[in-house]
C-alpha cells in the first residue's frame, strides 16, 4: 500500500523540479507558509522502516537538492513542527543522514520568533523568513489553541540534543504546560479549555475536547515523561491530574455500554466523540503502567473500552470506515447522524490505538480489527491515482473527496505496518512517537552518549 501511495503520489503531485504545496486542508499549501513537500518529508521515515530502499533515496535526494526553508510565507506553527521537524528529526535518528540534521536545525532557528510573546506562549503562527517583527502588531491578541502550543516539547527537547544548544528547550519549558502557570489558572473542574489568550496568559473559552484543539496536548505530557526516561515528574503529575479530571467529568457510557469521552461546554457535556479523540485509547494504554499500581489495570481497562468504541463507530458503517464524530444522544450509539459529519479523510487514530493496544496486551482483536481496516481501505479508498478519503462512510455509492493526506503516510500507513510487525520494530521502551508518528528515541536520564546519539532502531 505504502508504495502503491507513494508511487502515485510522484506521479501526480511530484513536478519536474518541484511538489505542489499539499496542506491537511488542501492543496493551497497555506498550513505551510510555502514550504513544499510535506508528503515527503512525512514519509521519509515510513519509506524507511518498510525497508523501501529506492523510494526513500528518492525522498531523501529531493530533501537534499529542492527543500527550501527561507520562505516568507506564514506558517502553522503546529503543523509544521509536527511534520518537519517531527519527520526531518526521526529521519536523522533512524538513518544517521546528515542532510536531515542540517535541515531541520535551520528550520528550528526559522520558529524561534514565534515565542517572541509576553507569556512565551507561541503564537499559533510564525513566519518563516524569522521576522520576529511580524509579531509587534495587532495579531497579539489571538488565541493559541492547547493542542498547538502544547504538542512543542518532544521536538523541541530534540532539537536542543541535537545542537548542544538550550534555547529550544528553555522556549518549551517556558511554555506553561511544563511550567506552573496552567496549574495557577482556574480550571473549570480541573480540565483544560482549547484556548489560551498569548498575552494575557488566560482562557478565552470552556470548551474542553480531547479530539479537535485539545488532543496533543495531552499525548505530550505522558510522552514527555516516557522521553525523558521517566523523570519529567512535572509532565507525569500533570498528566495524570488531567486523566483524572476527564475520568471525573468527561467519561461517559452509553445505553449500549460502550464508553466514550464527551466534549465539554461551560459545564454543558456535549455527547459527541470526534475521530481524532480515538487516539486517546492507545495514550492511555502506555500511561497505564507508569500511574499507581492500584489504578494500573483500571486504566488499561479504560483504554480497552475506549478503543472498542472507536471500532465500533468503524464497524457500525457500511465502509468499515469511521465517521469523523460520531454522537451518543437523541438514540445515537457510536453513529454520525449529521451527514457533515460522516466523511473519513484516511485518519490514523484509530488504528493508532490498535497498534498500542496490541503491543501492551497481544490480545489478538487488535490485529483482526487492524486487518478489517486495512481491507476497507483497500476496497473504498484506493484509486488509480493513489488513496482518497470518502465523503460519507455510510453511502452505498462510494463518493471521494479526491485528497491523499501526508498523514496517512506518516501515520496511517505506519502504524497498521508496526501493528503486524514484530515488539522489537520501535519497541515502545526505546522510542516514542510524536503527534505525527515520527519517532523519537528517548533521552537516557544518564546521558553520557554524545549529543544526538542514535539508539539502534530494531533488535
Amino acid at each position: 500500500m505504502m508504495k502503491f501511495a507513494w508511487d502515485n503520489y510522484k506521479r501526480y503531485a511530484w513536478g519536474e523540479n518541484e511538489l505542489r504545496p499539499l496542506s491537511r486542508n488542501g492543496n493551497d499549501g497555506r498550513t505551510f507558509g510555502g514550504l513544499r513537500g510535506a508528503s515527503i518529508v512525512d514519509s521519509l521515515d515510513t519509506l524507511y522502516i518498510m525497508g523501501l530502499g529506492e523510494e526513500y533515496q528518492e525522498a531523501k535526494e529531493w530533501v537534499e537538492n529542492n527543500l527550501n526553508l527561507n520562505v516568507g510565507g506564514e506558517a502553522s506553527l503546529f503543523e509544521v513542527n509536527i511534520r518537519y521537524v517531527g519527520g526531518l528529526l526521526s529521519a536523522y535518528y533512524l538513518t544517521g543522514e546528515e542532510v536531515f540534521k542540517r535541515k531541520v536545525v535551520e528550520l528550528g532557528k526559522n520558529l524561534l520568533p514565534a515565542f517572541n510573546t509576553p507569556t512565551g506562549i507561541p503564537h499559533g503562527v510564525v513566519n518563516l523568513a524569522g521576522d520576529s517583527r511580524r509579531w509587534s502588531g495587532g495579531d497579539l491578541g489571538r488565541s493559541s489553541v492547547l493542542a498547538e502550543f502544547g504538542t512543542l516539547h518532544l521536538e523541541f527537547v530534540h532539537l536542543s540534543e541535537l545542537t548542544n544548544d538550550p534555547i529550544y528547550t528553555e522556549k518549551v519549558k517556558r511554555i506553561p504546560h511544563i511550567e506552573k502557570h496552567l496549574n495557577q489558572l482556574d480550571k473549570p473542574r480541573g480540565l483544560y479549555p482549547n484556548a489560551l489568550n498569548p498575552v494575557s496568559g488566560n482562557w478565552e473559552q470552556h470548551y474542553v475536547s480531547i479530539g479537535a484543539l485539545g488532543d496533543s496536548f495531552y499525548e505530550y505530557l505522558i510522552k514527555s515523561y516516557l522521553m525523558s526516561d521517566r523523570t519529567d515528574e512535572v509532565a507525569k503529575r500533570m498528566y495524570y491530574a488531567a486523566l483524572e479530571a476527564i475520568e471525573n467529568n468527561l467519561v461517559q457510557r452509553s445505553p449500549g455500554g460502550l464508553i466514550y469521552v464527551a466534549e465539554w461546554r461551560g459545564g454543558i457535556l456535549d455527547h459527541r466523540m470526534g475521530h481524532l479523540a480515538c487516539f486517546s485509547g492507545g495514550m492511555i494504554g502506555i500511561g497505564a503502567e507508569h500511574g499507581s499500581p492500584e489504578t494500573r489495570q483500571h486504566q488499561l481497562d479504560l483504554a480497552a473500552n475506549i478503543t472498542h468504541t472507536c471500532h465500533e463507530s468503524y464497524r457500525r458503517t457500511p465502509t468499515k470506515l469511521g465517521p469523523e464524530v460520531f454522537r451518543f444522544d437523541d438514540g445515537a450509539e457510536a453513529t454520525a447522524p449529521r451527514v457533515n459529519e460522516r466523511h473519513y479523510i484516511l485518519r490514523p487514530e484509530v488504528v493508532e490505538s490498535y497498534m498500542y493496544m496490541w503491543r501492551l496486551t497481544h490480545d489478538p482483536k487488535y490485529r483482526e480489527w487492524g486487518w478489517e481496516a486495512l481491507e476497507a481501505l483497500e476496497q473504498h479508498c484506493r484509486l488509480a491515482t493513489g488513496f482518497s478519503g470518502i465523503i460519507d462512510v455510510y453511502g452505498h455509492i462510494i463518493q471521494h473527496d479526491n485528497l491523499q493526506q501526508s498523514f496517512f503516510l506518516a501515520e496511517t500507513l505506519k502504524y497498521l505496518y508496526l501493528l503486524f510487525s514484530d515488539d522489537d520494530l520501535l519497541p515502545l521502551k526505546d522510542w516514542v512517537f510524536n503527534t505525527e508518528a515520527h519517532p523519537l528515541p528517548v533521552i537516557p536520564r544518564n546521558c553520557s552518549q554524545e549529543r544526538g546519539h542514535r539508539p539502534n532502531w530494531t533488535h
